[in-house]
């Protein structure tokens, strides 16, 4: 029993930190809720239009946004309050979800609806993406930030367990409009997460000010370290190639085993399991090796280091190491 806790404790030490358990706690529910809209989304469209591009067309529309404005996104995370932005961008994902359980309720809904709701929720995420992610490291800061950005990977992979799950029980029994409501009201618990924080708790930077060329020279940094520009490379060919299951698994679902929601929700589900494992382990070593360098504060383009930060003109700060070395 007490290897038991020494493990637990030390695979959950963050949540110790009243500001990111408040975090972890919103993000657990709100993300289950996107999951969920994810399942009844997908559903929606092939229900629509039996169309397997539809159904990728959806999902590019969604994505698109975070690849043309990401870079974008992280300098307005560098420039403004995290806190207050991220209060911005979820209530707007919250509203779109009920702008779409709306349409869907008082059966208005038509493909291109779904399109641009899709498009806009990507622009509120090609925001809240960097602006969450550095955001960690304000709230609990120093040798914690690794486990951390493991317990947010692992609330993701608990989410995509439980969400998907829900949401085709939710579907085959009562309709899909009731999942949308159930995400956009998930939205609320993040809300009141980030609102009851105590901003003296948070180790904020000070804002990055306005400057010309810092875009090209964040890039141009990320591409000269080899350390970013194998991992950027290594996200380019898993997400092209392997996070296409948004798009598969209904197809699957329906078409190739003649299944309902419920199945596509199952389907989604048993994907999660061994995500969530790895996270969970992810986040028991990382406290151990707290010293590793893991985590950015900046929100744009910066290396991955512990060390204490020095000014740059294109961010918030910049490591003094590379790799572990000294």
């Amino acid at each position: 029993m007490t290897r038991f806790r020494l493990v637990t404790g030390r695979t959950f030490s963050s949540l110790r930190i009243r500001n990111y358990r408040l975090f972890f706690t919103g993000q657990l529910v709100s993300l289950t809720g996107t999951w969920m809209q994810i399942v009844a989304q997908g559903w929606l469209v092939l229900k629509l239009t039996g169309s397997g591009v539809a159904l990728g067309l959806t999902t590019a529309l969604q994505f698109l946004p975070l690849l043309l404005f990401g870079v974008w996104g992280g300098v307005i995370a560098d420039r403004f309050d995290k806190r207050r932005t991220l209060l911005w961008t979820q209530t707007a994902a919250g509203t779109l979800a009920l702008v779409l359980f709306a349409v869907v309720a008082l059966d208005r809904v038509e493909l291109w609806m779904i399109y641009t709701i899709a498009f806009a929720l990507g622009c509120v995420t090609a925001i809240d993406n960097p602006t969450r992610q550095s955001f960690v490291t304000e709230m609990v800061g120093g040798d914690a930030v690794p486990n951390a950005i493991a317990l947010n990977s692992a609330a993701f992979n608990a989410a995509r367990l439980v969400g998907p799950a829900i949401a085709g029980i939710l579907i085959a029994t009562v309709g899909i409009a009731p999942a949308f409501l159930v995400n956009g009201l998930s939205y609320v618990a993040v809300l009141i997460g980030l609102t009851r924080m105590t901003p003296a708790d948070l180790n904020r930077l000070a804002p990055v000010p306005r400057g010309r060329g810092q875009i090209r020279a964040g890039l141009h940094h990320a591409w000269s370290t080899p350390e970013l520009r194998s991992t950027i490379l290594l996200v380019a060919v898993v997400g092209t190639f392997g996070f296409n299951f948004v798009v598969v698994l209904p197809l699957l679902a329906k078409y190739t085993f003649d299944g309902g929601p419920a199945l596509y929700g199952a389907l989604s589900s048993v994907m999660a399991v061994g995500s969530l494992t790895g996270a969970l382990a992810t986040a028991a070593a990382a406290t151990r090796r707290a010293s590793g360098c893991l985590a950015p504060r900046s929100a744009s383009v910066s290396p991955r280091c512990s060390r204490p930060p020095r000014r740059t003109p294109w961010s918030s700060e910049r490591c003094s190491c590379r790799s572990g070395r000294r």
